[in-house]
């Protein structure tokens, strides 16, 4: 059985006008989705901004509440907790991107890790609560010292790992990585990846592990989902993804990667025009207004998310 299993989900926000704030549409950011991720696997998840990889995250966790749809983590669907139920399940657990603003300033260290273990009651009060802190300072690369900190002593990456270690905190078996390196300088974004890969080792953690760069998502992920306008375009193994895109939209965002080899044959695929509205989006394909091989029926008939080989998913008419 999948550890979570994302069923149709939908998260649609309403588009209030007027003195009486009346609903006259809504934005579509995340629209029929669906996947799973395995125990210890990563899932990486790609796209334009704008796209709803965030809102797809942040749903995932129930920090948004999705609009319809079954998010099911071993065996039960969170989507229709509330209140103490919700807060009951502590074996997912969310990392974001910016972790200045995720860290409260006016907590130490130690009080910030501490209000997990508090919570859920996994430590007791003292020497036990106090060790437990320490460890999981070590297990993320800082020490002992650090727990009487505030956040603002320290660098973006240190800020990071103490998010990390929060999050550990409850012992999950699911982060939801929300662009966890995006903040970071470079030589920091590989020290990150390498510790979390080290924990997924350590501990079988699964990922959802959002970003926009596919160099960092080829490197850590198992698979990649590809989304557009609020749908999954593409789903593959990670190698599969980037060295043979089946979906156009696929193929341009790997063109639009940097390439060392100045020989390299690559070609830039240039798309035309804008993302379209999420409030009224294209019939047919969501993609066939920017798309260079669209056809008639692109413009009419929505493409199925269909196995194109093993294991190599693709919602396109013309990928084979």
């Amino acid at each position: 059985m999948s550890l979570l299993e994302v069923q149709n989900l939908k998260v649609h926000f309403p588009v209030q006008q007027g003195v009486f704030r009346r609903t006259t549409a809504h934005v579509k950011a995340v629209d029929d989705v669906s996947f799973a991720i395995e125990p210890g696997e990563t899932l990486g998840l790609v796209g334009e901004s704008g796209c709803g990889k965030t809102t797809l995250a942040r749903a995932i966790v129930k920090l948004v509440t999705p609009t319809a749809g079954r998010i099911v983590f071993e065996g039960e669907d969170i989507a229709q907790l509330n209140g103490g139920e919700l807060r009951a399940r502590r074996r997912f657990q969310m990392i974001f991107q910016d972790p200045n603003s995720s860290l409260n300033p006016r907590h130490t260290v130690a009080q910030i890790i501490g209000e997990a273990l508090d919570i859920h009651r996994l430590a007791d009060s003292g020497p036990a609560r106090q060790q437990r802190i320490e460890q999981l300072l070590e297990v993320v690369g800082l020490n002992a010292a650090h727990a009487q900190r505030y956040p603002h002593e320290f660098s973006g990456g240190q800020r990071q790992r103490i998010g990390i270690a929060r999050a550990l905190a409850v012992e999950p078996e699911l982060l939801v990585c929300d662009e966890p390196v995006s903040a970071l300088d470079v030589s920091v974004q590989a020290q990150i990846i390498n510790l979390l890969q080290d924990l997924q080792c350590e501990r079988r953690i699964a990922y959802l592990f959002v970003a926009h760069d596919l160099a960092v998502v080829e490197h850590i992920s198992h698979r990649v989902l590809v989304m557009y306008l609020g749908k999954v375009v593409e789903l593959a193994g990670a190698k599969e993804v980037i060295r043979a895109p089946k979906h156009p939209y696929t193929q341009a965002l790997i063109s639009a990667v940097p390439v060392v080899d100045p020989d390299s044959k690559r070609q830039r695929i240039v798309l035309s025009g804008d993302v379209p509205s999420p409030i009224h989006p294209p019939a047919g394909c969501p993609f066939h207004p920017r798309c260079p091989v669209a056809e008639a029926r692109c413009r009419i008939e929505p493409p199925p998310l269909r196995e194109i080989a093993p294991g190599h998913w693709a919602a396109c008419h013309l990928a084979k």
